[in-house]
Formats: structure tokens, C-alpha cells, sequence
């Protein structure tokens, strides 16, 4: 009997870590550990999960889903988006994306690199955005749609992320 648990117990194991990361990578402690991770590597605060962000973007992902078209809201809050033409993309792979543009963005002179796009990554680690809400669809033409909100926004003109 003790070996029947154990082969259950192990088959469970496998199975549940069998699960593709894109699958598993959108819950919102995955989006707040990845914003968070980028934000300490700056001496950032840590954002937490709001439910009424979370609603905006969740409402906001739910328009993308017939066209996956990479649009802002023009909503009242900070806002990243990114997007594939298949179901690879996680959560975290999104926050990666928009970190990866730190390369990109010279504190010293508070500006991106010539030619290069650092704004996702400023608004990640934007010390006043201080609670999230993301939110991730799949889309009827095939792709995946995510969107992060901040609230309050960053990104303003003359000032400093952190």
C-alpha cells in the first residue's frame, strides 16, 4: 500500500510540473514578482495587486481579443502591452520583455538610447506606480494579449523613475 502512495504521489508530481510555464506564468503573483524583482535591483519599492487595476486591464484584454492589435487603452493609468501570434507568451515572459530595455535607458541622462524604446521598462520600475493590475487573453486569430497597469502612471516628461 505504502508503494501505491508513493507511485501516486510521484505521478502527481510529474505530472503537474509537465505544465508548459506559458501556462503557468500569468497569475498575479507571477506579474508582481516579476515587476518587483526589476524595481529592487534599483532600490524600488514593491508594487502590490489592486483588484480595480486588475478589472481595468482585465476589461481592456477582453477588447483585444477578436484582433490582438498591440493599442493603447488611453485609460487613466500607467500601461504596458505586449503581444505574440501564438500562446507562448507568459506574464513573466512580458515583464522580461519590458525590463529588457533597461539596456537602453541611461539614468544619468534620464533619456533611452538613440533610436531605442525604454519607456516599458521606466514605467516598470516608476517608483510612484506603486499598485498593478495585469491581464492576459487569448485571442481568437491565435495570439496572446497582455496588459500591465500602474497606478498612479509614471512616465512623465522631466521626471525621474527612481
Amino acid at each position: 500500500m505504502d508503494l501505491l502512495k508513493l507511485s501516486l504521489s510521484l505521478f502527481c508530481v510529474l505530472t503537474f510540473t509537465t505544465i508548459p510555464s506559458s501556462l503557468a506564468q500569468h497569475a498575479p503573483h507571477d506579474f508582481v514578482n516579476a515587476h518587483n524583482a526589476a524595481r529592487a535591483q534599483v532600490g524600488v519599492g514593491p508594487v502590490h495587486w489592486d483588484e480595480r487595476v486588475a478589472n481595468f486591464a482585465r476589461q481592456y484584454a477582453n477588447q483585444r481579443i477578436n484582433d490582438c492589435q498591440l493599442v493603447h487603452s488611453g485609460g487613466p493609468y500607467g500601461e504596458n502591452i505586449a503581444g505574440s501570434t501564438g500562446h507562448g507568451l507568459s506574464g513573466t515572459d512580458a515583464v522580461r520583455l519590458w525590463v529588457d530595455e533597461k539596456q537602453f535607458y541611461n539614468h544619468t541622462a534620464n533619456s533611452c538610447a538613440p533610436g531605442k524604446v525604454c519607456g516599458h521598462y521606466t514605467q516598470v520600475v516608476w517608483r510612484n506606480s506603486v499598485r498593478i493590475g495585469c491581464a492576459k487573453v487569448r485571442c481568437r486569430n491565435g495570439g496572446t494579449f497582455i496588459t500591465c497597469n500602474y497606478d498612479p502612471p509614471g512616465n512623465f516628461a522631466g521626471q525621474r523613475p527612481y
